[in-house]
């Protein structure tokens, strides 16, 4: 399962203001969490959201250790035309990920 998921409306018209929804699996783990031998779970948290919409960047995140493991962003756009969307994101022990997903428009 891909560990990214973008949710927009299926065909926005041109000109509307949409949510857009980020979803990203990941167990942003805090460095602070025991496990069962009671040693410290190390810490891993997802430095770098990146979101670009027809090859304009649109969103920028840099969460911290306060962001709740498979963090939710959220934020709004104004459509003006149709394209393609490019998610990037990487954590602190190099893990990352890339989405890519086709936006039409009415």
């Amino acid at each position: 399962m891909n560990p990214v998921r973008l949710i927009v409306p299926d065909r926005p018209v041109t000109g509307q203001v949409i949510t857009v929804r980020l979803l990203i699996q990941h167990p942003m783990e805090t460095g602070y969490r025991m496990n069962v031998d009671g040693r410290r779970i190390p810490r891993n948290v997802i430095r770098l959201v990146r979101c670009e919409f027809a090859g304009q960047e649109v969103f920028r995140a840099e969460p911290s250790s306060g962001v709740s493991a498979n963090p939710l962003f959220e934020f709004p756009l104004r459509v003006t035309r149709g394209g393609e969307w490019l998610v990037q994101w990487e954590d602190e022990v190099g893990g990352s990920g890339v989405w890519r997903q086709a936006m039409a428009v009415a």
